[in-house]
């Protein structure tokens, strides 16, 4: 496998992830027993780290290196897409996760990660799609 094989399997993989996390995993948290929530959300987090760490810290490199070599404007929207996404996980995503953990159970909430995944979905779509071209 060379890396350009590389990348559009972790392009696409984050695709999955993001799709499955946007329409499945996030509007589950609205359903869940509250009294639950808390418990299941660490693990889940927990556990889906093990999937979603190494393909973004995978990624975000590998990318910013295939455009460096090959600095086409396609290359460079990919990579520019990944680094909104990542601004977005770190500075959004995260602190909403880190509510839900310390116990803020609240609709508010969790309409709030859901609305604010949308912008990441359509970025590591568009990251793939912009990889294929």
């Amino acid at each position: 496998m060379d890396l350009n094989e590389l990348r559009m399997l972790l392009d696409f993989g984050m695709v999955v992830i993001l799709w499955l996390v946007q329409l499945v995993i996030y509007p589950s948290f609205l359903t869940c027993d509250l009294t639950k929530l808390v418990e299941w959300h660490r693990a889940y987090t927990r556990r889906v780290a093990w999937v979603i760490i190494p393909v973004m810290f995978t990624q975000l490199p590998l990318v910013g290196w295939l455009t460096r070599e090959e600095p086409t404007r396609l290359n460079l929207a990919a990579f520019v897409c990944i680094l909104i996404a990542w601004l977005l996980t770190f500075t959004v995503s995260v602190p909403l996760h880190r509510k839900i953990d310390s116990g803020d159970t609240s609709s508010e909430t969790m309409q709030r990660l859901i609305k604010t995944n949308w912008p990441r979905t359509v970025l590591w779509t568009a990251a793939f799609v912009l990889g294929m071209g």
